[in-house]
């Protein structure tokens, strides 16, 4: 506690900190294009005084991975990955109250798209690297923070991430997603399916010389509604569900129409196959239809470690010891870019971060400058218990 205080938790600039957030909310990084290249390069240029290893990846168009490395000549063993995205949803069309690319200060408060989904989980992480550099803090193992294009809509930046093999040998994972400063051990996954049914068309006048594209999809949604998923309920995130999310069909009234195409939206409980929930609603779908499609538009795993985990219980801890903070190991129902790190890597993870969950994607989006900072002295303290001091 005490080499914390001294050594690193004086080191943190309140002033400082809130600029540099307000330097990456006011990079326009909606997805789609992304642009997540722009937030790496302030990012870099930020730490350009510092010690810490900055390796910019480029993936085209605009587009990045960041890998910042803290100094350590040492062994890679233990070593601890600190995981944030770069890309936001869009604004909306909902006027907002502050210029969502401002990142506007108001009553202890900084607005702007991505405050809170999630510039400030990466800004407070990317701090607490550059602290502890500044306080000389020598670290026994590795610490690494990785920032991501495309978790908005695919993994993209992630899935490079893996493919590359970048972060193999890492025995740990934190995810600065909104948390609003508490423990998330775990998330549901998804399933995002496009399915298409075929007709022939016909006037409207004369329906039974045509088939009805419609009809067959309306079997399909009366099939759905009764599907059951194989699963065990999961002790926080609890049931998977399933939701309709779109339907579009036919060209005009008086046309049967001859296709018609629906997206459903599939959240899954650690446990469950998206490879053989696919497969249940190809074989549901083929039993009412011959003619269809079936299209994957997203699959992310769920994520799931047990409270038991010792990485767990050092994380409860560290909040406790350093923060005075109760955290209850709880899970949440969005995913993150773990979906794609922890089936491969097989570590244990957490989701902690500033932001508010419910404000995600929501307009005048905002984050507290007090939980701001807290998460910055959290990942800073988690970092030393868990890879220890020299």
């Amino acid at each position: 506690m005490a080499v914390i205080q001294s050594k690193v938790f004086n080191k943190i600039d309140e002033k400082e900190a809130v600029q540099f957030l307000q330097s990456l909310i006011q990079v326009n990084s909606v997805n789609p294009p992304g642009n997540e290249k722009v937030v790496a390069e302030v990012i870099q240029a930020f730490l350009n005084s510092t010690n810490l290893q900055v390796e910019l990846d480029d993936l085209g168009d605009n587009r990045a991975n960041l890998f910042v490395t803290y100094p350590n000549e040492e062994s890679d063993d233990p070593y601890l990955v600190y995981s944030g995205h770069f890309d936001t949803v869009p604004t909306g069309k909902v006027k907002w109250e502050h210029d969502p690319f401002s990142g506007k200060v108001v009553a202890n408060k900084v607005y702007g798209r991505g405050t809170t989904d999630m510039k400030s989980g990466v800004a407070a992480m990317i701090l607490a690297l550059k602290y502890l550099d500044e306080a000389g803090v020598k670290l026994n193992g590795k610490l690494q923070f990785v920032g991501t294009a495309g978790e908005e809509v695919d993994g993209f930046g992630a899935k490079k991430v893996v493919k590359k093999g970048q972060i193999n040998k890492a025995t740990a994972l934190v995810v600065s997603e909104p948390s609003e400063n508490q423990l998330f051990h775990a998330h549901k996954g998804c399933l995002w399916l496009e399915i298409t049914t075929y007709g022939k068309t016909a006037h409207g006048s004369m329906p039974d010389k045509g088939i009805n594209a419609v009809l067959k999809m309306n079997e399909i949604i009366n099939l759905l509604q009764t599907y059951q998923f194989q699963y065990r309920p999961h002790p926080v995130l609890g049931h998977p569900t399933l939701n309709i999310g779109t339907i579009e069909g036919g060209v005009k009234t008086n046309v049967v129409p001859d296709q018609c195409k629906m997206t459903i939206d599939i959240r899954t409980v650690p446990g469950q196959s998206n490879e053989q929930i696919l497969k249940d609603i190809e074989e549901l779908v083929e039993s009412v239809v011959g003619d269809y499609e079936i299209h994957v538009l997203n699959s992310m795993a769920s994520v799931g470690t047990d409270e038991s985990n010792d990485f767990i219980k050092l994380a409860i801890e560290t909040g406790k010891n350093h923060l005075n903070l109760e955290l209850k190991p709880t899970g949440v129902n969005y995913y993150t870019d773990a979906s794609v790190y922890t089936p491969h890597l097989q570590v244990p993870t957490f989701i902690f971060g500033p932001g508010i969950p419910t404000l995600a994607h929501q307009p005048n989006e905002y984050v507290e400058i007090d939980k701001f900072i807290e998460s910055i002295r959290y990942f800073i303290a988690l970092a030393i218990d868990y890879l220890g001091e020299e």
